[in-house]
Protein backbone atom coordinates (compact mmCIF):
# COMPACT_ATOMS: atom_id res chain seq x y z
CA UNK A 1 0.00 0.00 0.00
CA UNK A 2 1.70 3.35 -1.10
CA UNK A 3 2.56 5.40 1.76
CA UNK A 4 0.84 9.04 0.98
CA UNK A 5 3.67 10.80 2.07
CA UNK A 6 2.88 14.31 3.18
CA UNK A 7 5.90 16.36 1.62
CA UNK A 8 7.83 17.24 -1.59
CA UNK A 9 11.34 15.72 -0.83
CA UNK A 10 12.90 18.27 -2.29
CA UNK A 11 11.23 22.24 -1.14
CA UNK A 12 9.41 20.36 1.60
CA UNK A 13 5.50 21.17 0.00
CA UNK A 14 2.53 19.87 1.99
CA UNK A 15 1.47 17.34 -0.30
CA UNK A 16 -2.13 16.26 1.40
CA UNK A 17 -3.37 12.59 0.50
CA UNK A 18 -5.68 14.29 -2.00
CA UNK A 19 -3.38 16.27 -3.83
CA UNK A 20 -3.40 16.06 -7.05
CA UNK A 21 0.20 17.71 -7.29
CA UNK A 22 2.33 14.81 -5.81
CA UNK A 23 4.40 12.96 -7.84
CA UNK A 24 6.09 9.44 -7.17
CA UNK A 25 8.54 6.80 -8.42
CA UNK A 26 8.55 3.16 -8.15
CA UNK A 27 9.91 3.53 -4.32
CA UNK A 28 7.71 5.98 -3.27
CA UNK A 29 10.33 9.39 -3.68
CA UNK A 30 7.79 12.20 -3.14
CA UNK A 31 7.70 15.37 -5.59
CA UNK A 32 5.58 18.29 -6.24
CA UNK A 33 5.17 19.14 -9.82
CA UNK A 34 6.48 22.04 -9.62
CA UNK A 35 10.20 20.32 -8.23
CA UNK A 36 9.33 16.80 -10.66
CA UNK A 37 9.31 19.41 -13.61
CA UNK A 38 11.47 22.36 -13.23
CA UNK A 39 14.26 20.66 -10.93
CA UNK A 40 14.15 16.66 -12.04
CA UNK A 41 12.56 16.79 -15.96
CA UNK A 42 10.29 14.11 -14.66
CA UNK A 43 12.83 12.00 -13.23
CA UNK A 44 13.43 10.71 -9.67
CA UNK A 45 17.06 12.00 -8.68
CA UNK A 46 17.35 8.97 -6.31
CA UNK A 47 16.54 6.28 -8.56
CA UNK A 48 16.64 8.05 -11.87
CA UNK A 49 13.27 6.48 -12.68
CA UNK A 50 10.36 8.06 -14.23
CA UNK A 51 8.16 10.44 -11.59
CA UNK A 52 4.53 9.90 -12.32
CA UNK A 53 1.24 11.51 -10.23
CA UNK A 54 0.55 9.49 -6.74
CA UNK A 55 -2.74 7.90 -6.75
CA UNK A 56 -6.17 9.97 -4.62
CA UNK A 57 -6.49 7.36 -2.02
CA UNK A 58 -10.76 8.04 -1.84
CA UNK A 59 -11.28 9.80 1.68
CA UNK A 60 -13.44 7.03 2.88
CA UNK A 61 -10.24 4.76 3.36
CA UNK A 62 -7.98 7.38 4.52
CA UNK A 63 -9.37 6.83 8.17
CA UNK A 64 -8.70 3.27 7.81
CA UNK A 65 -5.48 3.40 5.76
CA UNK A 66 -4.25 6.43 6.60
CA UNK A 67 -1.49 8.43 4.48
CA UNK A 68 2.06 8.72 6.16
CA UNK A 69 2.98 11.77 8.42
CA UNK A 70 6.57 11.21 8.61
CA UNK A 71 8.02 14.19 6.52
CA UNK A 72 11.09 13.13 4.07
CA UNK A 73 14.10 15.49 3.04
CA UNK A 74 16.91 14.62 0.86
CA UNK A 75 19.96 16.97 -0.17
CA UNK A 76 19.98 16.97 -3.86
CA UNK A 77 21.91 19.72 -5.53
CA UNK A 78 18.96 21.26 -7.18
CA UNK A 79 17.01 21.49 -4.09
CA UNK A 80 19.76 23.43 -2.68
CA UNK A 81 17.61 27.19 -3.70
CA UNK A 82 14.44 25.75 -2.76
Amino acid sequence: MLQLRPNCECCDRDLPPRSRDALICTFECTFCVDCAETRFAGTCPNCSGELARRPVRPEQLLETYPASTERIRKPHPQCATA
